[in-house]
């Protein structure tokens, strides 16, 4: 596994999502994915599993200190009150005292920006969360998160793929010190597609979703957490650590990027262009 120092802090590079896998399924899907070895578990309170992932997690037999656990408050319960009793049900969902990290699920403007923050850092200082950040943030919101309120973040998680580039994001991101996590980064699958995946792929003895992955994590502050219910697909994505894509394959793979983005809602904030 590789792994990535954020702000003095160790996280595992590739994480495993958990978006869709629910009830007796999905918990022997995610019991399964930390019994293969992963280590950073990605969940949020939109998903309705964060009890199958405690009992996941209790049931392999791994202990939760090994493990890296991420939940998320949904944009329509951002107002401080709000979040603190969120948050009481998420851990005792999860059945944890603490979660390793807490994200602002979407951003939204219907709750002042500064109030939601102070909530979160006031939950990290009571120990219920080690780390806070926030998910599909621009670097508008991030000026503001960052200049403005001063807020000590983590993490931002944004759609990320070779399809998608996030330079201008990754830059600001990359200043603050923060992890870009990719969700969606084998592109729906759409990356199986590409000729040029699969040629790097042919060249490494990888398929073209491991290269995607390879190429995510080896940039500079940026993981990835992609999610799968089969464990040959979980199997796979582990075994991306045993290669490395040269400067050439890089080069190539950013260059597919023409602002596709598969993650659409009436919510979303004003992208990045």
């Amino acid at each position: 596994m590789m792994w990535k120092t954020i702000r003095g802090e160790r996280i595992p590079a590739l994480g495993f999502g958990t978006f869709e896998l629910v009830g007796s399924a999905g918990e022997d899907a995610i019991r399964a994915a930390i019994e293969m070895g992963y280590r950073q578990i990605d969940t949020a309170i939109r998903y309705g599993n964060e009890r199958e992932v405690g009992r996941a997690i209790r049931a392999s037999g791994v202990a939760r200190d090994e493990l890296f656990v991420t939940t998320k408050i949904w944009f329509d319960n951002l107002a401080p009150d709000n979040i603190h009793a969120r948050l009481d049900e998420s851990l005792d969902r999860l059945g944890f005292d603490q979660v390793d990290l807490l994200l602002v699920h979407w951003p939204t403007r219907e709750v002042p920006l500064g109030e939601t923050l102070a909530a979160f850092a006031e939950e990290r200082a009571r120990g219920r969360t080690r780390l806070i950040g926030v998910s599909n943030f621009t670097v508008a919101l991030l000026d503001e998160a960052l200049d403005v309120h001063k807020a000590d973040l983590f993490c931002n998680q944004v759609e990320y793929h070779p399809y998608l580039s996030q330079e201008k994001l990754l830059a600001r991101m990359r200043r603050a010190d923060m992890l870009l996590n990719a969700y969606q980064p084998i592109a729906r699958g759409k990356v199986f597609q590409s000729d040029l995946l699969n040629r790097i792929g042919a060249k490494h003895g990888k398929s073209a979703g491991q290269v995607t992955l390879r190429w995510l994590v080896q940039q500079d502050h940026v993981g990835a957490i992609p999610r799968s219910s089969r464990p040959e697909n979980m199997r796979a994505n582990l075994q991306i650590f045993d290669f490395e894509l040269d400067d050439e394959d890089m080069r190539a793979i950013h260059g597919l990027a023409r602002g596709e983005r598969f993650s659409r809602f009436d919510w979303e904030p004003e992208w990045d262009e």
